[in-house]
């Protein structure tokens, strides 16, 4: 009989062993038998050295955007412009090639030079190039303000540069970041290389994922909410009422989102938020990053010049006047 109590607290312990919840730092899927296989993408995409810091910046020390050239002269680049095909023929880059967004992995494959992503406003780009990045295109960049920057005659943010700000849901309160478990999704394969290639395929495919300012100052509940700025920035502006800081952003870091609500990130153009965003889709978040960012929000905002703060379209940030060409 004692011999029967021992075995059966045995498997007891076992069992409660085994079924433990998964945390960030198990290696179960919550069944027991097989690894998570957002533990395996974390773990690969950490031994290649391709953390979110490297995305952001490679490890050449290249930023992910690049301001567009004062003599306008990209021909050490290959240009994919991404903008509509309509808009691509009545005026594009000397050299540009047009790409539907779903297709820039096939389109990258034939590239001979340095891919350099161009789109409207630089926003579309940089999610195209955080994925460019984590596809193994690690010197891949956007240009910086997309052709809005370029030339005034494309300027898509002056319109969308706003001031929502007095809604009462902006706040100078400050929230605290959660800690959550690690995003649970499955794959078809089961090594690191092989599930960042289906996880990048499928995020290109589901294509650029937004939220808008009005959308999420109206109901900041609907998401959680992670304001990309530096302390001082964060009280200085004020922010969304709810809104957490998460920056520096790792991998690590990502302990602090909750994989089960819409992420929605915010800079202060949506360009950086875009990178962020993208690679947060691949790691299985349900991700999306705020158009135009602060500027989209709080564009008149005294912080801007009190606390010197850059990327302010229409005041440090202008479109260029560059040359473009029509298609034959």
């Amino acid at each position: 009989m004692k011999k029967y109590i021992f075995y059966t607290l045995l498997l007891a312990i076992f069992a409660s062993i085994t079924f433990t919840s998964c945390k960030y730092e198990d290696d179960c899927d919550c069944s027991g038998s097989e690894p998570l296989a957002y533990e395996t993408l974390t773990s690969y995409l950490k031994s290649i050295n391709m953390d979110i810091d490297h995305v952001l910046k490679n490890a050449d020390d290249q930023k992910f955007v690049m301001g567009a050239p004062a003599d306008g002269d990209l021909s050490s680049k290959w240009i994919m412009d991404i903008r509509g095909a309509a808009d691509f023929a009545s005026a594009h880059i000397e050299g540009a090639n047009n790409v539907a967004f779903k297709d820039i992995l096939t389109a990258a494959a034939g590239a001979d030079k340095p891919i350099i992503v161009v789109c409207y406003t630089g926003q579309t780009a940089c999610y195209a190039t955080s994925l460019l990045r984590l596809y193994g295109y690690h010197d891949a960049q956007a240009l910086k303000w997309g052709m809005s920057g370029w030339n005034s005659q494309f300027d898509k943010w002056t319109p969308n540069c706003k001031d929502l700000t007095n809604s009462s849901n902006w706040t100078t309160s400050e929230a605290s970041a959660g800690s959550f478990d690690a995003p649970n999704w499955t794959s078809t394969s089961t090594n690191g290389a092989d599930i960042l290639a289906e996880r990048v395929e499928a995020v290109v495919a589901a294509g650029f994922k937004t939220a808008s300012g009005a959308d999420v100052l109206a109901t900041p509940g609907n998401y959680y909410i992670n304001n990309y700025f530096s302390a001082d920035h964060y009280s200085g502006f004020g922010h969304v009422n709810g809104a957490v800081r998460v920056n520096p952003l790792m991998i690590d870091d990502c302990s602090k989102l909750d994989p089960n609500g819409k992420v929605v990130t915010y800079c202060y153009t949506g360009q950086t938020s875009a990178v962020l965003t993208a690679y947060l889709n691949v790691l299985g978040f349900d991700a999306y990053s705020l158009t135009f960012g602060m500027n989209g929000m709080s564009h008149t905002n005294s912080f801007w010049e009190a606390g010197g703060v850059t990327n302010h379209w229409g005041y440090d940030s202008n479109p260029k006047s560059l040359p473009t060409v029509p298609s034959n």
